[in-house]
């Protein structure tokens, strides 16, 4: 989001502090608070509109109340959500970080509760289905339902104790992962390190992607920081670098389609809420070199206006799954990738299929516990299954996979 720019015509020192008066009389907000600007034109509508102040009478003073709590319950603010959220969240991200105070980085752990209260059908992950008779079971250990039932209380969405959770045990063989969690070099972890904690805004591009013409700036770069929300740039061109990666080692990675974070905005505009025909030329055999219908797993980026989540169409087990780095769940995007599926194999295979018997599968994922991290574990949720493997990271490998992303995209060749 852009700032106002900071104009002033006379500044004086009152009490020790510095006051900044603007060109028509009015004061200016301190250095390092112009991320508030974007608040200003509907709170002063709000302020406006409140009805004048009256004098009343002198009464007698009233018996003595409980003090209310000074605490703000945040399910208040849920009405607000649309456009507060919206302007809040790109207010704390666009600040740099070395300037961010503690309220506005404690921001983002309120943002994720207020996300997880209002997600799609619930934020509770801890969950068993029963459909046409069949149990799904999640597997979790027993530290792991330990975790859960913490997370419950820290977030405020109920006791999981009563809820029955069976250990399956895992029969299938280990999985070498020190390729995925591979430490960077001294050399590279010292590039990594100049251009994302560089001082100096620039728009020098220092990447271009010729086959897909994304350009990558070394501002662009900066939402790979700590705390920083990914950007469209960012993402499209590390889903480009794993279709690439796939098309180097067919044998060692899944047929997989990757969608750009376009994609699913496209589709699911419309009066309706479904275009078809918007993205239909997006799939052709000559565009893309193959077909959906010859993919193991399809990809779709879904952002929920301040959040990223990630869809995914199993075409080899018929399945959808939704994938909330904040626990939720949202029967209406998967409702909307069926019909699309639908659509695309009749339309490009003159294949009639019906959807109506896949499975919605709902499988253990890990969390993020902060308000900045989503678009970060759906790149990783991407990676993860890609490679045929189960989501073995978690918050605390944030931090590096933005270190290894940073170096991807400098590179461009995805590991």
């Amino acid at each position: 989001m852009s700032r106002a720019p900071a104009t002033s015509a006379a500044s004086h020192r009152r009490r020790g502090k510095r006051r900044i008066v603007g060109a028509h009389g009015t004061e200016s907000l301190p250095r390092g608070r112009s991320h508030l600007l974007a608040f200003r034109s509907f709170t002063l509508r709000f302020a406006l509109a409140a009805p004048p102040h009256r004098r009343r009478k002198r009464r007698p003073a009233p018996s003595p109340r409980p003090r209310r709590s000074s605490v703000v319950d945040p399910s208040r603010f849920l009405a607000l959500r649309p456009f507060v959220l919206r302007y809040l969240l790109a207010a704390g991200a666009s600040a740099p970080c070395r300037r961010r105070k503690a309220s506005v980085i404690d921001m983002g752990h309120l943002l994720s509760r207020l996300l997880r209260e209002s997600t799609g059908e619930g934020g509770s992950r801890v969950r068993k289905r029963r459909d046409k008779g069949l149990r799904e079971v999640i597997d979790l250990t027993a530290n792991r339902v330990q975790a859960d039932k913490a997370n419950a209380a820290r977030w405020g969405i109920g006791d999981v104790s009563s809820i029955t959770l069976e250990e399956v045990p895992d029969d299938s063989p280990k999985e070498d992962l020190s390729e995925l969690f591979a430490p960077l070099t001294n050399e590279e972890e010292s590039e990594v390190n100049n251009l994302l904690n560089g001082s100096a805004h620039s728009k020098k591009i220092i990447v271009l992607h010729k086959p897909s013409n994304i350009e990558i700036t070394k501002e662009k770069l900066w939402c790979l920081r700590p705390r920083g929300w990914l950007n469209n740039e960012v993402i499209n061109l590390y889903l480009e670098l794993l279709k690439e990666r796939a098309e180097r080692e067919p044998k060692r990675f899944l047929k997989c389609h990757f969608f750009n974070t376009f994609f699913y905005t496209k589709l699911a505009c419309g009066k309706t809420g479904y275009d078809y025909q918007s993205v239909r030329r997006w799939t052709t055999p000559n565009k893309l070199g193959y077909r959906l219908a010859d993919c193991e797993k399809i990809f779709i980026p879904v952002h929920r206006d301040v959040h990223w989540c990630l869809a995914i169409i199993d075409m080899k087990e018929e399945t959808f799954h939704y994938l909330d780095s904040l626990g939720g769940k949202d029967s209406g995007v998967l409702r909307i990738l069926a019909r699309y599926i639908m659509d695309e194999l009749k339309d490009k295979n003159n294949i009639e299929i019906d959807t109506s018997s896949w499975r919605v599968v709902s499988v253990h994922i890990p969390l993020q516990h902060n308000g900045w991290d989503c678009g970060m574990f759906m790149l990783k949720f991407i990676d993860f299954y890609s490679r045929g493997l189960i989501l073995s990271f978690s918050q605390e490998h944030m931090e590096y996979f933005r270190m290894r992303t940073a170096k991807e995209i400098l590179r461009l060749r995805a590991d």
